[in-house]
């Protein structure tokens, strides 16, 4: 079995067909996008690596895992945000995870004027959330990085300031975490063979609504959050999408195969 992933193309018209006939604005999409990033089954992802032992994080249910392994474990996380849809996630879940105890900082170098993203900068400035402009010294004291610079729309050239940042993120040993896209990667062929994303394997994948193709070449823990998404749209998209257990807005799913794991 291989697989089933959703094209750019056909990304864009889901999208799209959420806010008219699925009767979603984006600002409850972009809601949506970030709860799945920071919902209690990512916490597994964030802290694998870290004084959770795998046999304890396998024996856990998703809803336990905050418990196994509180915010006082290590709670510094960065969120590096892009300019577009993918930036906008990455603020939300800073938000989400400034609730649950953990103390986000937020690079964003290149701050959109559009109203809504001012409006997400806004809801963190309010909660005392730091923005910085130093991503070198800011991933020194971390535990985790979260990767929503570029989404799938992404093509071309990376561009100031950010072919810094992408190959830091290949070089860290601090586990990343990318938001439907690594950044840097073409959302067909995956990795790219040049630049400063050559040799940038994030430690997590979380898919939005459904993998895309780039997601046959990560070797990583990959996980799929679109639980929100109708019966027709799987069907008419032809998207296989995984069964959600309980609560939980993400679920595990075998890199090579998309099998629920």
């Amino acid at each position: 079995m291989t697989l089933k992933t959703l094209s750019a193309k056909s990304a864009t018209a889901l999208d799209k067909e959420l806010m008219s006939s699925g009767g979603f604005s984006i600002d409850q999409l972009m809601e949506l996008a970030g709860c799945a990033l920071c919902f209690p089954g990512w916490y597994m992802t964030l802290f694998t690596d870290m004084t959770l032992s795998p046999a304890t994080a396998a024996d856990a249910s998703t809803n336990q895992v905050y418990k196994l392994h509180p915010p006082s474990q290590g709670r510094e996380i960065l969120i590096a945000c892009g300019p577009g849809n993918n930036g906008g996630d990455g603020l939300v879940a800073a938000r989400h995870l400034y609730h649950y105890s953990y103390r986000p900082t937020i690079y964003y170098p290149k701050q959109s004027s559009n109203e809504l993203y001012q409006r997400l900068a806004t809801q963190l400035r309010t909660l005392g959330v730091p923005f910085t402009d130093d991503f070198p010294n800011a991933l020194k004291h971390t535990h985790h990085v979260v990767d929503a610079i570029f989404g799938f729309s992404f093509s071309g050239e990376v561009r100031e300031p950010f072919p810094a940042v992408i190959r830091a993120l290949a070089e860290t040993r601090v586990p990343v975490t990318s938001v439907d896209v690594p950044s840097s990667w073409d959302v067909e062929t995956g990795p790219p063979a040049e630049g400063p994303g050559k040799g940038f394997f994030p430690h997590a994948l979380v898919s939005l609504t459904a993998p895309k193709p780039l997601a046959r070449f990560f070797a990583g823990r990959h996980f799929v959050g679109g639980r929100f998404v109708a019966p027709y749209i799987c069907e008419k998209y032809g998207l296989e999408l995984p069964e959600y257990e309980g609560v939980d807005q993400i679920v595990e799913v075998d890199a090579k195969t998309g099998q629920k794991l």
